[in-house]
């Protein structure tokens, strides 16, 4: 079977340097003189058609205090494109089941049935308080299970349903449309019964193979039936010198300072999956290629998917087939700044994907 790539839509801004967080968790970028581009409507849309071209099959636009809303957002580009799909992320806590049922509808309708949905439990318990939502952790997992149900429901309604956090009597999305795929994340055991109960795709940040391999286990050992996808950086060139320099440079733009704050902001978290790529590189930049081509420098500042495959494009496409026989599916790439580097990948490494039979179709021209 071959595998899915996906790229990223940069909706809190993009930069030739890491954009991360600061000490008070907000974005920020690092390479002293690099400007921030700002995610105006006119640059997600060259990232968007850059994605297309390449021949990326969606992008993923991402949720949060920092981002732009992802719906409104994505509903926008879909003009700007033809065939890109958008997996829109979303938190549980921030909208009834049933409007995002009817939301999600409008969107497939309008799109032409290019929506596909990441649902976000939130991983930040201040940052869900921003919002009104005060439930604990393992609250908001319950919350999101319930969620799922109403949402699937409310799809080929009318639907009744009575839980602790949601309590609903003929919830139903109008018209015809074909309904969504379900991507979930999150490496708690709360988070994987929910995965293995409602996801078609689960997603796991990059963490080295046999990581990745025990997840997959205990997603199957669970009963889970569908896809796994995998979200990591990348930085591939024609030689593994100059993936590498690439690396440096993003690393050399770190101070020690900005290292310091964005490590206290981020230990903040109470996601066990944040956790995860916290430990990956201690908060230290010794150690950081934790396995073969697979760096963990972006986590030094960046929340949320800390590690990038870097090497020439043969290195890159041999580590994307060996998750891929770890049962990894779909790929969710980006890197900065998102616009080259989609070319970078859709011209150096879908090729050699290719050619190896991982990757399906031919580049849009």
């Amino acid at each position: 079977m071959p595998v899915v790539l996906h790229w990223f839509l940069p909706t809190t801004g993009d930069s030739r340097s890491i954009v991360g967080v600061d000490d008070r968790g907000g974005r920020s970028t690092h390479t002293d003189g690099a400007a921030l581009r700002e995610p105006d409507i006119d640059y997600l849309a060259d990232v968007a058609r850059a994605a297309e071209r390449n021949g990326f099959t969606g992008v993923l636009t991402p949720t949060g205090t920092w981002c732009e809303d992802a719906w409104l957002t994505t509903a926008a580009i879909a003009r700007e494109t033809s065939t890109l799909k958008f997996l829109v992320a979303f938190r549980p806590g921030s909208l009834s089941p049933t409007l995002a049922a009817q939301m999600a509808a409008t969107f497939q309708r309008i799109s032409r049935g290019r929506l596909m949905l990441n649902i976000v439990t939130g991983s930040d318990s201040a940052e869900q308080q921003r919002f009104g939502d005060w439930l604990d952790k393992d609250q908001r997992y319950a919350r999101t299970g319930e969620f799922l149900r109403v949402l699937r429901g409310a799809w080929t309604g009318p639907f009744d349903f009575e839980g602790e956090h949601f309590h609903v009597a003929g919830a139903f999305a109008p018209r015809r449309f074909d309904a969504p795929p379900i991507y979930f994340g999150g490496s708690s055991g709360p988070a994987l019964d929910v995965a293995a109960e409602h996801a078609e795709v689960y997603l796991t940040w990059g963490e080295p193979p046999a990581a990745v391999a025990e997840k997959v286990a205990a997603l199957r050992e669970r009963g889970f039936q569908g896809r796994f996808g995998i979200r990591m950086h990348v930085i591939t060139r024609d030689t593994a010198k100059q993936a590498w320099a690439e690396a440096d440079a993003l690393l050399d733009a770190l101070t020690p300072e900005q290292i310091a704050k964005a490590q206290s902001s981020l230990r903040q978290a109470d996601s066990v999956g944040q956790q995860r790529m916290l430990a990956l590189h201690g908060g230290t930049r010794d150690g950081l290629e934790i396995y073969p081509n697979l760096w963990a420098g972006v986590g030094l500042v960046r929340p949320g998917a800390g590690t990038a495959l870097v090497g020439s494009h043969t290195e890159v496409a041999d580590r994307i087939a060996e998750y891929h026989d770890l049962g990894i599916d779909e790929f969710l790439l980006s890197g900065y700044p998102h616009l080259e580097e989609a070319y970078h990948a859709g011209e150096g490494l879908m090729p050699e994907l290719r050619r190896r039979g991982l990757l399906s179709g031919a580049l849009s021209k």
